[in-house]
């Protein structure tokens, strides 16, 4: 049997109600009401992707999908069919438009045609979800009344708001705090709001930063900056100072009075304004911190636990670009995309045991790789963009991965010393 059934019915109202468009719906008609929203420059100011998303939400009466039985179904399986007309008709919060027909020995009897849920009110009822309008309701008045840019991400997002609600009035002060301070130019610590703190800010950076985009001025957004990692930088606030660690390898550079060969970092104003002169000539930058630590000694050297993607810091180092650099990842997709961002920065930039040969020697270590790149990279040299290739295009085997802190250690010392007599 094919006919729709009762929970076929309400599971299409289900999904309206997981896409938001109920909640759409809802919003759509509290902001009718009279009085609710006497601004029309924020009525009218709803941006293009949340007036799709408000076109999408339903109209109500509300016709549903249906398919009934045939003529010669009705004919043959009778019983069943009566039975389930009589599970539709039992329904609550719908209703059926009937058609009239004749059967050969019962005589005249009656068949749904169309399903239709009468209200709004009707499908929040019957999916159990009218307490949740009614607590979204709140949320768009409380919105409404203190910062009604925001409407828009109701819109946009209500099933997210539903799940936020006990922290919306807080997250609402925090964005009424920042327009309120056009150049706020402190740290998140010192964001002075009665019961919220900066770890609240810190735990929600995704959520404000979607909510700011929408309310600042174009001019009071750093875009060149993105990620909850640059939250701070991107709204105007003071952002941790960025740190790189070292270690000096060669015993005769002095960096700090009394002490060989430190572990240390620098903020990266002082890292630029590091001053070693001609005794340092070559600098290692390994992402692994165990191999930093472990990095063996070398003249003239110096080892840089690594930055991942984020060279900008490094390249501010006038000095850094008279130096041999030596970058070693891993031998993987990701690995090939960090020296390739690296050279984009200094372009002198050397690779150390990221070739063909290593990987070959280190086949029991192999692992995989979890989310491979496939982008062109432009700044690989030709035996670099082979191997880059070659695991890209899964030649060897299919996400093949060579941490750098399985090769061996007598080949570590044995490249390094090449590295040096090198040059």
């Amino acid at each position: 049997m094919n006919w729709t059934t009762p929970s076929e019915l309400k599971a299409q109202l289900a999904r309206r109600w997981e896409r938001g468009d109920l909640l759409r719906a809802w919003m759509r008609q509290k902001q009718a009401e009279p009085g609710f929203c006497a601004d029309e420059a924020v009525r009218g100011g709803v941006d293009a992707e949340a007036q799709a998303d408000v076109a999408r939400s339903p109209t109500f009466p509300l016709a549903l999908k249906f398919k009934g039985p045939s003529s010669s179904e009705v004919t043959a399986r009778f019983s069943e069919v009566r039975d389930w007309v009589a599970s539709l008709s039992a329904l609550p919060h719908v209703r059926l438009t009937l058609r009239s027909f004749r059967h050969p020995v019962m005589g005249a009897q009656q068949l749904p045609e169309a399903i239709e849920v009468h209200s709004l009110e009707d499908a929040l009822i019957w999916l159990g979800r009218r307490a949740d309008a009614e607590r979204l309701g709140q949320l768009l008045a409380l919105t409404q009344a203190r910062v009604p840019a925001l409407t828009d991400w109701l819109n946009r997002s209500p099933l997210r708001a539903l799940v936020l609600a006990t922290v919306w009035p807080d997250l609402l002060s925090v964005v009424d705090w920042r327009v309120r301070h056009p150049e706020p130019g402190c740290y998140l610590r010192q964001v002075d709001l009665p019961g919220i703190h900066s770890k609240f800010i810190e735990a929600h950076r995704g959520v404000l930063a979607e909510m700011l985009d929408l309310v600042l001025p174009m001019d009071a957004v750093a875009t060149e900056h993105s990620g909850v990692g640059r939250f701070a930088a991107r709204y105007g606030f003071t952002d941790k100072p960025e740190r790189i660690r070292l270690r000096v390898l060669d015993a005769g550079i002095a960096t700090l009075p009394g002490v060989t060969c430190p572990d240390v970092a620098l903020d990266v104003d002082s890292f630029v304004a590091l001053a070693l002169g001609p005794a340092l000539r070559h600098v290692f930058i390994t992402e692994n911190e165990v191999n930093f630590l472990a990095f063996p000694e070398a003249p003239r050297a110096m080892v840089i636990f690594g930055a991942g993607y984020g060279w900008q810091a490094l390249a501010r180092a006038a000095w850094l670009h008279s130096c041999d650099i030596h970058y070693w990842g891993d031998i993987d997709t990701h690995g090939f995309a960090i020296l390739d961002r690296l050279r984009a920065r200094l372009p002198h930039a050397r690779s150390l045991l990221m070739d063909h040969d290593t990987l070959m020697a280190h086949q029991a270590l192999w692992g995989e790789e979890d989310s491979p790149v496939t982008t062109d990279l432009l700044h690989l040299r030709p035996s670099e963009c082979a191997l880059y290739d070659m695991l890209r295009d899964n030649r060897i085997r299919p996400r093949l991965r060579l941490e750098q802190e399985h090769i061996a250690y007598h080949c570590v010392e044995a490249a390094v010393s090449a590295a040096i007599e090198d040059r």
